[in-house]
């Protein structure tokens, strides 16, 4: 039976693309197939990954692995899960380790650096700002600017841990919202 959760947990972790979600049906269905839950504990598996930190796909694949097969079922699951991606990444890299020399490697990096910096503030811009339902410029988006503001002048001038600015603009926007 490890085997078999083993195996199947890899073909779903090696055709997992569009993020843990777009997997749920697949593995229901395999889970089905299986029968080594019923409906009901497939969903609370489901549930649970959801609230747990982490992938939801890796989370439910190990607690789809732990109630049908118990610790070593946890670990075959998520083994098989994670280990195309892993991979791939080490494949990835290698790749990038050996031109990270070239010349021409490294310009594209650096060309993509705006691109990616263009596209967060312009995702920071409609999803905080203009897709509201309120029209043009308020006190909240005035005071939202000003916690932007205040976090990232004090990342950079005083190099606060990020996790320390998270908290900080929270408490501000609970004070002020």
């Amino acid at each position: 039976m490890l085997w078999e959760l083993f195996i199947t947990f890899f073909k779903i972790g090696s055709v997992s693309f569009g993020g843990g979600y777009a997997v749920i049906p697949l593995i229901q269905y395999e889970i089905e197939a299986h029968g080594w839950l019923t409906n009901s504990e497939f969903q609370e598996a489901v549930s649970l990954a959801g609230m747990a930190p982490g992938p939801i796909a890796t989370n439910s694949a190990t607690l789809i692995g732990y109630k049908s097969a118990g610790l070593a079922g946890a670990v075959a699951t998520t083994s098989g899960m994670i280990l195309p991606s892993l991979a791939a990444v080490i494949l990835q890299a290698a790749v990038f380790f050996r031109q990270s020399r070239s010349k021409w490697f490294r310009s594209t990096f650096y060309g993509l650096r705006p691109i990616i910096t263009g596209l967060i503030i312009y995702a920071a811009i409609y999803f905080g700002f203009l897709n509201r339902r309120e029209a043009g410029f308020t006190w909240k988006t005035f005071f939202t600017l000003a916690i932007c503001s205040g976090c990232m002048f004090l990342m950079i001038k005083y190099k606060l841990h990020p996790i320390a600015v998270i908290a900080a603009a929270g408490a501000a926007g609970i004070i002020l919202f």
